[in-house]
């Protein structure tokens, strides 16, 4: 049975294919593949549209090729290709956070180490995104801090913010595979202050002091207004999951239709992280790299 659609892209940069995997991502595209200069994206049958696909290729003359293919066991897939990965802190750049496998043996390297139990479910500290965001936490005083990490995914947000002290860590994911991988990683690491909830909307009904989302910009502009509503006075917005494309319309949003302001910001591999208060009149500080 041809469960998948299998589009494959040729002699891509590798800014074009992170821009690609974000805009796929979008619309439903569930795996990709990269080999040199070629994109492999992967989206089940049901979900495909041709025509969305000419309009991209279109937009952005590119070369492809189509085919059908049988379903994979994707976390099998996922788990031979996992490699653990360590994230230097920003400002000493040495090592800071170890992530591994269950079945790795331990690094013995940085301030802690996180056991991700790899998965579909996004956040594993590879991505250029994932990284800048533990990147940015830890610029940021969490000890006794309420957080709300939207978009868990493996829940490695959630628990780097318990890791650094965070009184009460909510995590919200609407896909089931997320929630199920989630909760195995918070078991894997011990945590006991992380409230896990499925959810689509970032609608609560508390306040926090911080607030982590790092997923695409359709998501993040459909709940900006609700991330707004509830930061603490002078609370924190980290965002990212955003190409440096999206800068301009993500900041013009936040200054104007939501007083928040830009404190600091990553860039990596065409991608952005943005460190935004709300309310807040501080001097907006830009960092790139990480430096």
């Amino acid at each position: 049975m041809n469960d998948y659609i299998k589009v494959e892209f040729e002699f891509l940069s590798n800014d074009q294919k992170e821009m690609l995997v974000a805009l796929l991502a979008e619309v439903d595209y569930e795996g990709f593949e990269e080999e040199g200069d070629l994109l492999k994206a992967y989206i089940p049958t049901s979900k495909f549209d041709e025509e969305v696909l000419q309009a991209l290729v279109k937009k952005y003359n590119l070369s492809f090729s189509k085919s059908e293919i049988e379903n994979k066991n994707w976390n099998q897939l996922w788990e031979s290709n996992f490699q653990p990965v360590i994230i230097n802190h920003p400002l000493s750049n040495t090592p800071w956070i170890a992530i591994r496998a269950h079945f790795h043996q331990p690094l013995n390297v940085g301030e802690f180490e996180i056991i991700i139990t790899p998965k579909m479910s996004f956040g594993t500290g590879h991505h250029a995104t994932t990284a800048m965001m533990i990147k940015m936490m830890s610029e940021i005083v969490f000890r006794g801090k309420t957080v709300l990490d939207f978009g868990t995914g493996t829940g490695i947000l959630a628990i780097v913010a318990e890791k650094l002290g965070a009184s009460k860590v909510v995590a919200i994911d609407n896909d089931d595979q997320s929630i199920k991988n989630a909760t195995e990683n918070f078991l894997l690491n011990n945590c006991g202050k992380i409230e896990l909830v499925k959810a689509s909307s970032a609608q609560r009904i508390e306040t926090f002091d911080i607030i982590l989302a790092n997923i695409i910009k359709k998501v993040i502009r459909e709940n900006f207004s609700k991330f707004v509503n509830e930061l603490s006075p002078n609370g924190l917005l980290i965002i990212s999951g955003l190409l440096k494309d999206d800068e301009p319309e993500i900041l013009e949003a936040a200054q104007q239709e939501y007083n928040v302001v830009l404190e600091a910001k990553f860039e990596a591999e065409n991608w952005i992280c943005l460190k935004m208060r709300r309310d807040g009149g501080e001097q907006i500080i830009v960092i790139k790299n990480g430096e």
